[in-house]
């Protein structure tokens, strides 16, 4: 059980440490290392032993967190591989990116106070939604090469993404408001 505590989130649920993951194969094996590991099987154990599963539980649902997630599963894919994104620290991103967001923040506070605001934000959202795919599918490309430039990519992919997330959060935020 010890020996648990040191592998990577991929080693844990003995999946190979590729972005795309069979969600189906990820659920089972959450499912199967809950069972197998859960506090109350080791009860009657030692302190430690009961400490131990306490870590292990804490940690698979840690890791299940993550690998379920693409951007946190992309983000801990590059951390593995030595880069970091640095969302909070760096601010430097494509101009024209930059500027498409705050043309799209622009627009959704512009449909605000459209009489046909639902049918803006549904158009909106599945705007994002075409733009979070793409975003997706180049990640994955990225990720699945071994070039630290396609990490580089990949990272700035990611960050990407994080904006069109954020984005997609506040338009169904706004439609909630509308309601």
């Amino acid at each position: 059980m010890r020996d648990d505590l040191t592998k990577n989130h991929f080693e844990l649920f003995g999946l190979p440490a590729e972005f795309d993951i069979d969600h189906a194969e990820l659920a089972s094996r959450y499912r199967e290392l809950q069972r197998r590991f859960h506090p109350d099987r080791v009860a009657g154990a030692s302190d430690q032993e009961r400490r131990l599963s306490m870590q292990l539980t804490a940690q698979i649902n840690e890791a299940f967190q993550i690998l379920k997630d693409p951007l946190k599963r992309g983000r801990y894919l590059l951390a593995l591989a030595g880069i970091e994104t640095d969302e909070d620290t760096d601010t430097i991103m494509e101009p024209a990116f930059l500027m498409e967001q705050m043309d799209l923040r622009e627009e959704l506070e512009a449909i605000r106070e459209r009489p046909n605001a639902h049918e803006q934000l549904a158009k909106m959202g599945q705007d994002i939604a075409q733009r979070r795919k793409a975003r997706l599918d180049q990640l994955k490309q990225y990720l699945a090469s071994d070039d630290n430039g396609a990490y580089q990519t990949a990272r700035n992919v990611l960050r990407e993404m994080q904006f069109l997330e954020k984005l997609s959060h506040e338009i169904d935020a706004l439609e909630e408001e509308l309601i």
